[in-house]
């Protein structure tokens, strides 16, 4: 049966679907000894796929679904790509095979990380046109106010687009210090720490609790468990249950297939003009009407 290939490789543990998309347009995949286009489909019963020089093998014999929670220090990356000796998610987690992280983290933050090498649930979980939701407990400093926690919620300006709306939540709040529960359907670079400073109360504490219906739990900074047989089929059933969204348009691009209107295209109309008057001078009211006395 054919797949597209973002899809395949993803299978085949190469990374997710977004990765293996930029893969493909950096003309690094071909099938069948041609270069591979984006959106193209690929058997892998009956064509052969190269990525990177290497053929793949789409099916995995065991997929690998696991929690972590990243302590702070280590990066959400796979590989250090500074090549400065910094502790990565995948070097906490001693299992064979290509695991990639759902849901990255900055440096300074800590908490939950689903590293998986099914790529197809990591698409869907991360992939902002799904919005699914990710909790978070923050502290920031400084005793937040209620104007500020109201353009948090409703959305602001970041890079050009606003945010979508967040629900966020006061646990506990202090003259120094406001602890808050906040629960996002997106997560852009650093999204908390960004849209907290620019309100004036920077991050001091980040942790991520829950990614949809998966929970940190009990695990401590740096371990990590395998997730249950029912935590597997609960993220696959919401995945399964949410429709994507639209793809995010920018204000003023219209849809190849919606052309704009040409200057003087309105139609003409046959209603007279308003206070239009008769040859007689009498108004054009309705004939045959009588003066009341």
């Amino acid at each position: 049966m054919e797949e597209r290939i973002q899809k395949l490789m993803a299978q085949a543990g190469i990374g997710s679907r977004r990765e293996c998309e930029k893969l493909i347009e950096k003309g690094r995949v071909s099938v069948n000894g041609r270069t591979a286009t984006l959106g193209q489909k690929a058997d892998p019963a009956t064509d052969t796929i190269i990525v990177n020089g290497q053929p793949i093998k789409p099916q995995q014999t065991e997929a690998i679904y696991v929690a972590l929670n990243k302590p702070k220090g280590v990066i959400s990356s796979l590989d250090d790509e500074l090549e400065e000796g910094r502790t990565t998610v995948r070097d906490l987690i001693p299992l064979p095979g290509h695991l990639y992280p759902v849901g990255r983290l900055d440096k300074q933050s800590t908490g939950l990380i689903l590293m998986t090498n099914d790529g197809d649930l990591a698409h869907k979980l991360t992939h902002p046109r799904y919005g699914h939701e990710k909790t978070y407990k923050v502290i920031v400093e400084g005793r937040i106010s209620n104007e500020a926690l109201e353009k948090w919620r409703e959305g602001m300006y970041l890079d050009g687009r606003k945010t979508i709306p967040a629900q966020i939540t006061v646990i506990q709040q202090d003259v120094s210090f406001t602890r808050l529960e906040i629960v996002m359907r997106e997560g852009r670079k650093r999204q908390i720490r960004r849209l907290a400073n620019m309100l004036g109360f920077p991050v001091t504490q980040l942790v991520r609790e829950k990614i949809g219906p998966l929970t940190l739990g009990s695990l401590k900074p740096g371990d990590w468990r395998h997730l249950t047989d029912k935590e597997v089929a609960a993220l696959k059933e919401i995945v399964a249950s949410v429709k994507p969204k639209r793809p995010y348009r920018k204000p003023g691009n219209k849809p190849a297939n919606r052309p704009g209107k040409k200057p003087g295209s309105a139609k003409p109309t046959n209603r007279p003009q308003t206070g239009s008057r008769k040859k007689d001078g009498r108004s054009g009211g309705r004939s045959g009407s009588k003066n009341k006395r």
